[in-house]
């Protein structure tokens, strides 16, 4: 039966991974995005999910922040940065944003669980989640949570944190970021 031992064991975990990756990660990810002028973010199924989910807070944050695939998406080119997700690795998607935001002059970001993978090896800037993802759910898994739930679970925590970070770091008030969340909801 699941129960609260199975939630407490999941919050475990995702706490080794934030122990494992904070807060070296969190710079490693912040530099560029403070430098930046244009951010575009792309992900895969859920990952994808937290790619946007992360979008939403910069933008709350008063960055210039897009969703890749959305229909408002501007060009990407010097001066902007894109940060794609790639817990496994490599996604053939992310591997051509990659190449394409670099043909355009852009940097790069890859959040990743496996820095050895082929796309995080060609960004820029490599941010490493040490979590259980797909790539690795076979056999004695490393985590009570399914497939690449922990890796998942791991980058929305780690995205908030990030925004703290960002929001002290470039001085923004939360009644600023209150201001620019939507009101036609």
């Amino acid at each position: 039966m699941i129960g609260q031992e199975t939630a407490r064991q999941a919050l475990f975990e995702v706490g080794d991974v934030l122990d494992a990756a904070l807060p070296d990660q969190l710079h490693v990810m912040a530099g560029p995005i403070e430098q930046t002028k244009r951010i575009a973010l792309y992900g895969v199924g859920r990952e994808g999910l937290m790619m946007k989910s992360l979008a939403m807070r910069l933008f709350h944050l008063g960055l210039d922040a897009h969703v890749v695939g959305d229909m408002t998406t501007p060009p990407i080119g010097a001066g902007d940065l894109l940060i794609v997700s790639a817990g496994p690795g490599d996604f053939s998607t992310v591997s051509a944003l990659l190449s394409a935001a670099k043909s355009a002059g852009a940097a790069t970001m890859c959040v990743t669980a496996e820095p050895a993978g082929a796309a995080p090896q060609s960004a820029d800037h490599l941010v490493h989640l040490p979590a259980q993802t797909m790539a690795n759910d076979r056999g004695a898994p490393t985590s009570i949570l399914p497939m690449g739930s922990l890796f998942e679970a791991t980058q929305f925590i780690f995205f908030e944190l990030l925004i703290l970070h960002l929001r002290d770091k470039l001085r923004i008030p939360p009644d600023t970021m209150r201001a620019n969340h939507t009101n036609l909801e």
